[in-house]
């Protein structure tokens, strides 16, 4: 995420768009050339869909990073998800409009839809302070367009853990609960301790609780 956004000058879009609108890739695809990926990345068709025709004979070639640890899941699927809605790190909302850009680091251009995202002057709740990506509760194919849907009016995603008082929290993927990236590139581990509030202030990308 880091590597990207400092040739990009931008965190890479959640989801990939047609021109029309349609979802067609994740992040996960855009970051392939940032994970010695490259030949892997340059086999994709950035105006097709996950699951068309081409693409998805490629869905076999996941690289080890997106692998899953533990946890039940389908074949060639991941935990590793973003926060994504509004007030998260990542805003894919079609209403807002595409627009195209260039992709410097992939030599391609694809669209999105929200604001730009930059580390660090997108975070100014500060970066250590806000949450890019979670293991997820259920794992998804790992070039399609789904990550952890996040709404400050509704409840939160089910991430990868166990949470008595609130199971839709953490459930399924570890007892203890789950690892997440910071918007500062470390990695820590959220404990079933964790309350609501102070996920929602994690997740919010200005670093203020949500409601």
């Amino acid at each position: 995420m880091h590597n990207y956004n400092e040739i990009n000058k931008r965190l890479p879009p959640a989801v990939l768009y047609g021109k029309d609108g349609t979802p067609l890739l994740s992040w996960r695809v855009l970051l392939l050339p940032y994970l010695e990926q490259q030949d892997l990345f340059k086999q994709f068709k950035l105006d097709e869909p996950w699951d068309g025709t081409h693409n998805r004979k490629l869905l076999e070639k996941m690289p080890n990073v997106y692998a899953p640890v533990r946890g039940k899941h389908g074949p060639f699927s991941t935990f590793y998800q973003a926060f994504d809605g509004p007030g998260a790190a990542f805003q894919s909302d079609t209403r807002q409009g595409l627009r195209p850009f260039t992709a410097e680091g992939v030599e391609a251009t694809v669209f999105e839809a929200g604001r730009v995202t930059r580390i660090p002057g997108s975070f100014p709740g500060g970066t250590s302070r806000t949450l890019l990506l979670a293991e997820a509760g259920e794992a998804v194919p790992w070039t399609k367009p789904a990550d952890l849907p996040y709404d400050p009016g509704k409840p939160l995603p089910a991430l990868g853990g166990q949470f008595n008082e609130a199971p839709t929290l953490f459930r399924s993927q570890r007892k203890m609960g789950t690892h997440a990236l910071f918007a500062d590139g470390s990695v820590q581990f959220l404990s079933n301790d964790a309350d609501e509030a102070t996920l929602r202030e994690l997740i919010a990308a200005t670093g203020e609780k949500g409601t």
